[in-house]
């Protein structure tokens, strides 16, 4: 029988804390995390059900936006002992939804606008995003719209950060896990290649994860006007954990820091610099005055 069914959602609790801090890097974050659900659940012998992972969310949702409990009251699966990481994409399913790339327009008055869905692994992502770039030459100023984005592949964050920060290699972040770090940088590009134009991003209460770090990223160092509503608040880097025969989670096991502010939108999510519904944040940003040179 399955960990839930034996001991309900405090064994259930017990056992996902476990599994936190087997994951995350260790601190005040992580102690006030596993302390809060172990307090909150500490006396519910009743079965796990759907509900109950909605309510085991809400309350780590306090310290981490990123914690997600997919319950299948059907599932017998055999729980994991390990991280097995995230499993491979098909690429067929990549290519059908053209890695993301969902609209690219080039409007009469020299914008280029490119909206982008999701962030899949860079490797197939990378040919798609080069041949939307190649439209973007000679654009008056440019729109990137995330609004609908979930986020994915850092990689594929790095690459668009690539295009749009300039020629020089800059570092973006560092990502602290348990046992290791890991820092993300752009790549030197040919002089004179990087899109200098006006750039404004469009986000929205929908836009997650990688695709907030993207904005975070392009805001804090000048480079982007953000329009819309503030993002999701997700930073954490997460992994997939089958706990239970029914329950999936999509468990923090790095912490995001800036390479230029040190910190990063965890919780407070990305704030824009015009606020404004996600409906009409494409009206409003092709309103506003156009840089001259977004150059830095």
């Amino acid at each position: 029988m399955a960990i839930d069914e034996l001991t309900g959602i405090t064994g259930f609790t017990h056992h996902l804390t476990g599994w936190l801090r087997r994951l995350m890097p260790p601190g005040p974050r992580l102690d006030r995390l596993t302390a809060d659900l172990e307090d909150t659940f500490a006396d519910r012998p009743e079965p796990l059900t759907a509900a109950g992972c909605r309510a085991v969310e809400a309350c780590a949702r306090m310290h981490t936006r990123h914690l997600e409990l997919h319950f299948d009251a059907g599932g017998t699966a055999e729980p994991d002992t390990r991280s097995h990481g995230w499993p491979p994409v098909d690429p067929e399913q990549v290519r059908a939804r053209a890695a993301g790339v969902r609209e690219v327009r080039r409007l009469a008055d020299g914008t280029f606008a490119l909206t982008l869905d999701t962030l899949d692994p860079v490797e197939y992502a990378g040919p798609y995003l080069e041949a939307a770039f190649a439209l973007a030459r000679g654009a008056g100023r440019l729109v990137l719209d995330l609004r609908g984005n979930g986020g994915g592949d850092p990689g594929t964050l790095a690459l668009i950060a690539e295009h749009l920060l300039g020629d020089g290699a800059e570092a973006l972040s560092e990502v602290i896990y348990r046992d290791r770090r890991r820092q993300w940088w752009t790549r030197t590009r040919p002089p004179g290649s990087a899109l200098t134009q006006d750039l404004a991003v469009l986000v929205s209460s929908h836009t997650y994860s990688s695709a907030e770090a993207l904005a975070y990223h392009l805001q804090v160092r000048g480079r982007a006007v953000i329009v819309g509503e503030t993002t999701r608040g997700a930073a954490d880097h997460v992994t997939p954990v089958r706990l239970t025969g029914q329950v999936v989670g999509l468990l923090p096991e790095g912490t995001v820091i800036d390479a230029v502010t040190g910190s990063n939108w965890e919780g407070s999510g990305v704030r824009p610099d015009v606020a404004c519904t996600a409906e009409e944040a494409w009206e409003v940003a092709l309103a506003r005055p156009v840089r001259q040179s977004a150059s830095r």
